[in-house]
């Protein structure tokens, strides 16, 4: 394959596109020259977000990437369109909320997550393939820390996160016969709405949070640190994009580190405390909604 992606003229399908991660590093293509295909549920983020690009390199659709059929008919918008899809920045995500165990998170809000957040992805993909291939583009999933890191009271979004990196990687060694290439992104803490209760907006969560991560690991990045990683690496077809630089070791050393924490884990009183408020918490709220 070759070695690097010129961006000026090339056409990315951003998932996800109406705020976040998505619209930074939409914002960040469009700034290179790239053309810029949209796609998320729609409403007025996915208006802004479009309305912010040059009116000539964007396409914004309203589209669900659960929805195979839905993202069929992006990806021949796309090509209608532009003539052409190189890369696919398929980002669009979801998690619990609120976050909770799995004993008592309700089934339809887990399978929810996966929904989304893996078939999302594939669904995304799929369609995109054959007109990658043809344009010997790049595809870049978007996966997280939690791929590497125990995903207590987040598990859905961790499974998620975990199988999608492994979709990446597969599709990289299959797309290398072809001439395209495809990566990983793991974002760290990201100041987007996914991340609120976390940082203040649920105060049991945020404990989990301050108490698991320490230092340098338990602070938010903003989207627009994600874009500038991530433009570069789709440049340079890296095969991952870890941002902020911090997660990599845990990433390299998850075989050492993995079976260590998750031991500690399972001791640290603090969180076992945290556990049951946590549980006792999501059991009165579910109460309270069926009363």
């Amino acid at each position: 394959m070759p070695t690097t992606l010129t961006l000026p003229g090339k056409t990315a399908l951003v998932t996800g596109g109406a705020g976040g991660i998505g619209a930074a590093v939409a914002t960040a293509l469009a700034a290179r020259g790239t053309n810029i295909v949209l796609a998320d549920l729609g409403g007025t983020g996915l208006d802004r977000t479009a309305s912010s690009l040059p009116a000539g390199q964007v396409l914004a659709i309203p589209a669900d990437v659960t929805d195979a059929a839905a993202m069929h008919d992006v990806v021949s918008a796309a090509v209608e369109r532009f003539g052409r899809l190189d890369i696919v920045f398929a980002n669009a995500g979801i998690a619990a909320d609120p976050p909770s165990t799995a004993r008592t998170m309700p089934p339809s809000v887990f399978e929810r997550v996966v929904e989304v957040d893996l078939l999302g992805v594939w669904r995304t993909v799929q369609p995109a393939l054959e007109h990658v291939i043809a344009s010997r583009g790049h595809i870049l999933i978007t996966a997280s820390a939690y791929a590497f890191v125990n995903g207590m009271v987040n598990s859905p979004y961790a499974a998620s996160k975990a199988a999608v990196e492994q979709l990446g990687r597969a599709l990289r060694a299959e797309l290398a016969p072809h001439g395209a290439s495809a990566g990983v992104l793991y974002p760290g803490w990201v100041a987007t709405p996914i991340a609120d209760s976390a940082f203040g907006g649920d105060p049991l969560i945020t404990a989990f949070k301050d108490h698991a991560y320490k230092g340098p690991l338990r602070k938010a990045i903003t989207p627009e640190r994600v874009a500038a990683a991530v433009v570069p690496g789709i440049e340079r077809r890296a095969p991952r994009i870890i941002v902020p630089r911090r997660w990599l070791p845990l990433s390299m050393l998850r075989g050492i580190v993995n079976p260590l924490v998750d031991r500690a884990l399972e001791r640290d009183h603090t969180l076992h405390r945290l556990v049951h408020q946590l549980e006792a918490q999501r059991t009165t709220q579910s109460r309270t909604r069926v009363l």
